[in-house]
């Protein structure tokens, strides 16, 4: 009896004990870790009462190292609101203002007139410099109240994707774009959890912190995107933009085995900080909301399918007869010349569009449309940003001249993201995996919960993707600008791509290109991916001229910031 007395005098012990720790876990996270919180909305509520405090999670990129550095913030500052009927002389009132604001005499009049509206603002985003000296004038009429607001310190960098926030036609406040929409759930905050009553919040939902899975979901969204990085492609899009007068450049950098996304834009495009003045069409990402007939990079692919079906080998040959008629329309190389019997190899470096037709016809349709399927095209990747549309196949039904053009990229159209976890499967042994930006939400606690992103999916053997991988390097190494663009220290598998324009009238514009380039590093363990493009470049018609300096800049980049080894077997340093 006395044992059992015991146990439940121990057991009550326990209990109040383990009480007694998390209400004082709780007083430290709300008396220490949000005490500048408090105090900031105490601040507010002793001028305005009636107005919440804006309040929403943080969206962070990634340093190499781990550090996170601030993509979307909040700003504190002042907002500056008159009472006409307090105000007294308005002339006055303005000469004092305007010594600390910049402000419109004759609106600032207009709004010093409305007898008859007690609340007039006249400034927000201000200052804390200029907010602070301005309550230390204490003028008659005019309230200096704390605010704040949304900041994107870094700009136009990934801004379609990072997005911004904007008012919704109900008058609140909501992400709009990008991560700031797909995750607004995460990020919103109601308002009622940090400035509610001292001892509702020490012991409000203590339960639900443990097990509600929404209340688990709030927090800040961490994402892989590397600020260097990210600066490093914004410049070369830009400037491959202005120099060819495109319509649009846009490129992904990527990891191909986990699927992250390292750095990724799109220009023309803006600054979130100041999106009013901006053209909205600017505000689309096109990355995921539009299709793109995407060239000759599909015969890589084209290439593996071939290799792991055993339709053809690494040293298959062909008659290459310049240009095929088939279903009555006709198939030519882009150099229109007959180039006999000529190698897979070749079909690669040269780029010939009769070889990837011969290997759609010897893979057959229903084989081709099962591997194109299997990669992921006709359907979502998954990405977490908001709109993301499906390519299309729907060009692949009976037709042989579908399937001909389908194989080195015209007649099919996917998205950019679409089509670099597509080709990311040559880079991860066989397998295609969900690309994404965020890897965490840190909660409020501090914990961050890591992301999960599902498993690989496998498509091609590993024999398939060292066959069509080698054949790549080679092409690299040998044909491209005439094996100017090779990396002496390190392998690289890539391959260009020049389509041409659909008309919405039908066939295709003659003189209107889209160029792409894409390429993995180093090519039998690839820590990268790179998928460029650009639409409508001017007075040139091939991207080999277009993309190939930007494509081997940023290959020379990566590998000196992140300090990847040479993989060259037979590489020499030529300086000693």
């Amino acid at each position: 009896m006395r044992h059992v007395f015991r146990s439940r005098i121990r057991l009550i012990f326990i209990v109040i004990v383990l009480l007694i720790a998390l209400l004082a876990v709780r007083l430290y996270y709300l008396q220490v870790m949000k005490s500048a919180d408090y105090a900031l909305q105490a601040q507010h509520q002793y001028v305005n009462t009636s107005q919440q405090l804006y309040d929403r999670g943080a969206i962070y990129f990634t340093r190499k190292d781990g550090t996170l550095i601030s993509a979307g913030t909040l700003a504190t500052g002042f907002l500056v609101a008159i009472n006409p009927e307090k105000i007294g002389d308005p002339e006055t009132a303005y000469g004092i203002l305007s010594e600390h604001l910049t402000l419109a005499h004759d609106a600032f009049i207009q709004h010093a007139e409305k007898q008859n509206d007690p609340y007039e603002v006249i400034a927000d985003h201000v200052p804390e410099e200029q907010g602070n000296a301005l309550q230390a004038q204490h003028i008659s009429g005019v309230s200096v109240i704390r605010e704040r607001w949304r900041l994107y310190p870094a700009g136009e960098s990934a801004a379609q994707s990072v997005g911004f926030v904007a008012y919704n036609d109900d008058n609140s406040i909501a992400g709009r774009f990008g991560l700031e929409r797909y995750y607004e759930s995460t990020l919103a905050r109601d308002g009622n959890g940090l400035f509610g009553n001292f001892f509702a919040q020490l012991f409000a939902d203590i339960g639900n912190s443990l097990v509600d899975v929404r209340a688990a979901r709030e927090g800040d969204v961490i994402t892989s995107i590397e600020p260097v990085v990210q600066e490093k492609l914004d410049e070369t899009l830009s400037a491959i933009n202005a120099k060819y007068h495109s319509q649009e450049t846009g490129g992904i950098i990527m990891d191909p085995k986990t699927g992250a996304i390292v750095a990724l834009q799109t220009v023309p495009t803006f600054d979130p900080n100041d999106f009013s003045q901006t053209n909205p069409a600017y505000f689309a990402n096109h990355l995921v909301e539009r299709r793109y007939e995407f060239g000759s990079i599909m015969k890589s692919l084209t290439v593996a399918s071939g290799l792991d079906a055993g339709v053809i080998t690494p040293t298959s040959t062909y008659n290459d007869t310049g240009c095929i008629v088939v279903d009555t329309k006709r198939i030519c190389n882009h150099d229109l010349i007959p180039h006999g019997t000529t190698s897979v190899q070749q079909l690669i470096s040269q780029s010939l569009n009769v070889g990837a037709s011969w290997i759609a016809t010897r893979l057959g349709h229903d084989r081709m449309k099962k591997y194109f399927t299997s990669l992921g095209m006709d359907t979502e990747t998954g990405v977490d940003l908001p709109s993301e549309i499906k390519g299309t196949l729907a060009n692949l039904t009976t037709r042989d001249v579908d399937y001909d053009t389908a194989s080195f990229g015209q007649g099919i159209a996917l998205t950019p993201v679409e089509m670099i976890r597509a080709l990311g499967a040559l880079a991860n042994d066989g397998s295609i995996v969900t690309p994404h930006l965020a890897t965490g939400i840190r909660l409020s606690s501090g914990i961050t919960r890591t992301l999960s992103w599902g498993e690989p999916e496998r498509v091609f053997t590993s024999q398939s993707v060292v066959g069509t991988t080698n054949i790549l390097v080679t092409a690299i190494d040998t044909a491209l600008l005439s094996g100017k663009a090779k990396t002496p220290e390190m392998s690289v598998a890539a391959k260009t791509g020049t389509a041409q324009i659909a008309s919405p009238l039908g066939g295709y514009y003659p003189d209107r290109y889209f160029h792409s380039f894409f390429g993995y590093f180093p090519a039998h363990d690839p820590k990268f991916i790179i998928l460029l493009y650009t639409r409508e470049p001017q007075n040139v018609q091939y991207a080999s001229e277009t993309l190939t300096g930007s494509f081997v800049d940023l290959v020379h980049f990566l590998t000196n910031y992140y300090s990847i080894p040479p993989d060259r077997a037979t590489y020499h340093d030529t300086n000693n």
